[in-house]
């Protein structure tokens, strides 16, 4: 089937990934390519750093998990597929065990995914992104605001929790131990 005919009609996973590669983020959402915004510098420089701070913690200090960035798939839904790129996942080993990465997107949902939001997101998009991956497993979805300083915590056990620069993120059940102050990302 050619790509153009895919874009036409509901798409898979697997036919999802076989697009070539034109430069613009996209993801598959309900079966439907949807393209998004390239980020800013701003935004890439607090998915570096958050994911150097996780990945210290996680990898290097603590043999955890493992952090995957740059928008990497990972299924959320079936039958219509969806696809989604969180900035930044945190896998622990217990649900992705060492060893080599499997080929295409990831099939198992990570413990933990961050978003930086840009000025482009909007809410609503935002919004059900967490839902997403919220409903496909994950514990706990992590939205960092730089518009307002804030990074809200979103899980399926209780409301979201909103930080601010004199509060403390930590995540004792996905990554025990790890503690990051929120002024950091402002420094």
């Amino acid at each position: 089937m050619a790509s153009a005919d895919l874009l036409e009609g509901l798409m898979t996973a697997a036919e999802f990934r076989l697009l070539p590669d034109d430069g613009i983020p996209k993801e598959l959402v309900r079966g439907k390519v949807v393209t998004m915004n390239v980020p800013a510098p701003r935004h890439g420089h607090f998915c570096s750093r958050l994911s150097r701070w996780i990945g210290v913690f996680a990898e290097d200090e603590n043999d955890l998990g493992r952090v995957v960035t740059n928008d990497s798939g990972v299924v959320t839904e079936r039958d219509p597929d969806t696809v989604r790129g969180p900035d930044i996942s945190y896998y622990s080993y217990k649900r992705l065990p060492k060893g080599p990465f499997p080929e295409g997107y990831l099939e198992v949902a990570p413990d933990a995914a961050f978003e930086v939001r840009s000025p482009t997101d909007s809410w609503h998009r935002t919004h059900n992104r967490v839902n997403d991956l919220l409903n496909a497993g994950v514990a706990v979805v992590c939205v960092l605001d730089p518009r307002t300083e804030s990074l809200t915590v979103y899980n399926l056990e209780s409301p979201p929790r909103v930080l601010y620069k004199g509060d403390t993120l930590t995540l004792p059940d996905v990554l025990p131990g790890f503690e990051l102050p929120i002024v950091r990302f402002f420094e």
